[in-house]
């Protein structure tokens, strides 16, 4: 039976880093969806090492050799055979009738391959079916930790989905123009933030623990650290919204104490008006009551000014609320800052240990030249 996943490297580009380098960006279609997959030759000869680990077997094609005297990057012709003969290695492992090398974890991680695509291609469910596991009851004992490198990916994509509802629903909360409607999105967007705040835990546990077993096969102190900055740009995504959440939350009871205010202005005035010509006030039942609200309709002058007090201080308490937000996106920026500053440090560096190093080689290269 013909795969269900279908693989192809289309093209090539060149990184936008310094000193450059070719990046193959794998196609891979699924039956419901497609995705792109961006790797460099280094990724590959990894890839490769693994998978020949997990397997104790060679893949069908062999993966194209490192060339000491060929650039990717200058030679264009070299680029496309090389790309050429990536695909058809993808193609070979894809297409192979021994699947024993898609059923390997690094497959599946190399390719970022979700558990349900790995189980149709496998004849197998046990991982999609750990997988729902883990979404639908992540505090389940029997999921107290994530033992797969593809499990992993799944949780955190669906993790990922539930930020970008939250964030389409803060987006529509916005957009509302009836109170009900703007609670009822804030409601959803707060759902969908504590279950990826869940979800970011369960992840980081599973990291932690696997990271101490040694359970994580086929992955390097590469791929882990980046897959704790994963969960660490989704947990400052997850804070971010949380504190837009509670600034528009703020805003809403703002906005009612200013109504509040108004109200206290119209029923003031109301009265005023209502004087009699001899500067007398009239009774409670000459104010103007269609000018009131159901607050203070009920209300007498003392109460009226006791409304007015706690309306001032619930504002007070409202806008030192919002100070407190201010100051943690303050605190967040100057945060942000600071490690593109340190980034930025670490990348120059990283350039000009490039740069020695190339010219290291070209000094190799000549001598090379010279000897032959």
């Amino acid at each position: 039976m013909a795969p269900k996943v279908e693989i192809a490297i289309p093209n090539t580009t060149l990184s936008p880093t310094s000193p450059p380098h070719t990046v193959y960006n794998i196609t891979v279609r699924l039956p419901l969806r497609s995705f792109t997959v961006s790797k460099r030759y280094s990724d590959f000869a990894a890839f490769h090492s693994t998978l020949v680990n997990q397997t104790n077997a060679a893949p069908p094609v062999a993966l194209p050799s490192k060339s000491w005297f060929s650039n990717t990057v200058k030679n264009e012709q070299f680029r496309e055979e090389r790309r050429h003969g990536l695909e058809q290695y993808l193609k070979a492992i894809n297409e192979a009738s021994d699947g024993r090398w898609r059923t390997s974890p690094a497959w599946r991680a190399f390719l970022n391959l979700p558990s349900a695509a790995a189980a149709s291609s496998n004849g197998t469910s046990n991982t999609s079916t750990r997988l729902h596991a883990a979404i639908t009851d992540p505090g389940n004992a029997d999921n107290a930790s994530i033992t797969d490198p593809t499990l992993w990916l799944d949780y955190y994509r669906d993790m990922k989905g539930h930020l970008h509802e939250a964030r389409l629903q803060l987006s529509r909360r916005d957009q509302e123009t009836t109170p009900q409607k703007q609670h009822e999105s804030s409601a959803q967007a707060k759902s969908s933030l504590v279950r990826a705040g869940t979800m970011l835990s369960a992840l980081d546990d599973g990291l932690k623990n696997l990271g101490r077993s040694g359970s994580f096969e086929g992955l390097g102190d590469g791929e882990l650290r980046r897959r704790k900055d994963l969960i660490i740009n989704a947990r400052k995504e997850k804070d971010g919204m949380d504190d837009l959440l509670q600034a528009m939350a703020t805003k809403s009871r703002l906005d009612h104490a200013v109504a509040s205010v108004k109200d206290k202005d119209t029923l003031l005035r109301a009265q005023q008006n209502g004087s009699d010509a001899g500067g007398r006030r009239t009774p409670r039942s000459g104010r103007v009551l269609g000018k009131e609200t159901e607050r203070t309709r009920e209300l007498d002058n003392e109460g009226v000014l006791l409304l007015q007090r706690q309306t001032m201080q619930d504002q007070d308490t409202s806008v030192e609320e919002l100070m407190k937000i201010v100051a943690r996106q303050k605190e967040l920026g100057v945060a942000i800052h600071e490690e593109l500053e340190v980034q930025n440090e670490m990348l120059r560096m990283a350039d000009e240990d490039a740069e020695r190093l190339q010219a290291k080689l070209d000094v190799g290269k000549k001598r090379v030249q010279k000897i032959s």
